[in-house]
Order: C-alpha cells, then structure tokens, then sequence
C-alpha cells in the first residue's frame, strides 16, 4: 500500500482540478454583458496598404469571443462602412444596459492633426490637410458613442499609428497619436507612446497585439495590470523601440478571465492540498485522499 501511494503521488491533482472552481468570463465581481467592436483595415487604395492589421483583428476577435464577448468583425472597411459600425456598436451597447462592458478595438493607419487623432478607412483620398476631417474617422467618435451608453467599463484599444500614409501632404508632419482624454469610466490603451510609430511586426501580427492576447490568457489580471505586462512585453520584443501607453479612469475592476471564487470548503481543500502536494510520505498521502 506504501509503495502504491509513493508511485501515485507524481499524479494527485489539486481539488480545483476534480470540481471546478473558477469563474466563466461572463461571473464574478464584473459580470454583465459585453459587446465588442473590431476593425482591421489593411488593404488600402490610395496609401502604402499594411501586411498585419487584418490577422490582428481576426486574433482579438476570436480571443475577445473566447472570452464572453460578443464581437463584430469588420475587415477592409470604407469611411461609410466604419461609420455605420460605430453608430451600430453604441447602439447595441446602449441597449445592453448599465452594466454592459463595450470594447473598441482598431488595428490600422492612425493619424494626428491639430491634436486630433483620425482613423484612417481604406478609401481615404487626401491631397489636403485641411480635408482630414472629411475623409477619415476621429477616434472621438467612438468615444462619444460609448460615453452616451451610459455604461460600466469601456475599453479602446488603438493599435494605430504605425506610419503616416499621408507624407508627401503637406501640413501632416505629426508623428503617431496624440493623447485622449478617457471619459469616466474609460480605459484608453494605445500601442506606442504618443506621437511615436509603432511596429507593424514581422511574422503575422504586431507586437503589441500578440503581447495583448498572450496577457489575456492569464486568469485574474486586472485590466491594469494586464496592460503593464503588455508594456514590458513589447519592449522586451522591441529592443525599446516602442512603449505602449494607457490612460485610464475606470471606476470599476475588470479582467477579462475573472479570478477564481472559492467556498469556504473548497478553500480549505486548497490549502490541504498545497500542504500535501509535494510530500513523499505515504502515510501523508493517506490523509489526503481520505479527506
């Protein structure tokens, strides 16, 4: 019997493992619905066209999903396709209620004029700075749509600016984005510091949204957090070249994988077995598996 036990112990598995303990994506302390946005524009017809944004895209969707979240995909987009989406996203997540969570997310060309910054759609023409306006869509608009929802938590996540398409316009010498200010309840991440290009990557995604899905995987990090770890991330990928940078004035925690609930039974089986886990002794074994 002591020598079964010994071989068994390489195998025992934590009392998490046999009844499940954790909490779904859409449980714990910021539960509610959540609605997500996701453009990737990638193909464009009047400006240097981008090798990553479309797979980026398609990567956060399909992690966002995987995560509760209900998402539109919009690939490719014109000035009109980008704005019926936007109108439509605030719509569904003023409809969603209160305690809805919204995230916006862009992969693409990302511009700056006059402190402003623009979203640049795939059928942008522009031979004047002064049209920007008219043919490009300000990132505040989706800002304004999801302010007017009402709701808990908001995220935009901006991963823009890796060049500027309009060089040879005069007037548009401004570097990357400029910085937002987040309505309450609003985290605003972007993928370099302001008014600096970031990396569109070399081996099918950039940096800073493959550091973004590998820190979503991770149970229990706080949004905050999560993004200070995408930071070091992409600096490390990097060399430095590139600083991610996040605002926030959220007013409630959120993580995308929430952190496990545990009973009181549950928790005392927890701490039984981290006594246990790695002993050799059989007769402690013993004890284990009776309890």
């Amino acid at each position: 019997l002591a020598l079964t036990l010994v071989l068994f112990a390489g195998t025992l598995a934590p009392p998490g493992a046999l009844a499940g303990t954790g909490t779904g994506p859409g449980t714990g302390p910021d539960a509610g619905p959540r609605l997500a946005l996701v453009v990737g524009n990638a193909a464009y017809q009047g400006v240097a066209g981008l090798d990553n944004p479309g797979r980026d895209a398609a990567l956060i969707a399909r992690t966002l999903e995987a995560r509760g979240f209900a998402v539109t995909l919009v690939l490719d987009a014109g000035q009109a396709g980008m704005n019926r989406a936007i109108a439509g996203f605030g719509a569904a997540l003023r409809a969603a209620g209160p305690e809805a969570t919204g995230l916006f997310y862009y992969a693409g060309h990302g511009v700056q004029s006059f402190g402003t910054n623009y979203l640049v759609p795939i059928d942008a023409q522009l031979t004047d700075a002064a049209d920007l306006g008219l043919v490009a869509v300000p990132a505040e608009a989706v800002l304004r749509q999801m302010a007017s929802a009402r709701n808990r938590t908001n995220i935009v996540i901006l991963d823009a600016c890796r060049d500027n398409p309009f060089v040879t316009v005069p007037d548009m010498n401004d570097r990357g984005l400029a910085e937002m200010n987040a309505p309450t309840g609003t985290f605003l991440a972007y993928a370099t510091a302001p008014g600096a290009v970031a990396l569109d990557g070399q081996d099918g995604n950039s940096p800073f949204t493959r550091a973004l899905v590998t820190e979503m995987a991770v149970v229990g990090l706080p949004l905050e957090q999560l993004f200070r770890q995408v930071r070091v991330r992409v600096l490390a990928e990097t060399r430095g070249r590139q600083t991610p940078w996040d605002a926030s004035s959220l007013t409630a925690p959120f993580h995308f994988l929430p952190p496990e609930t545990l009973s009181a039974e549950e928790l005392a089986a927890r701490q039984l077995w981290q006594s246990v886990k790695d002993t050799r002794d059989p007769v402690q074994i013993m004890l284990f598996l009776r309890a």
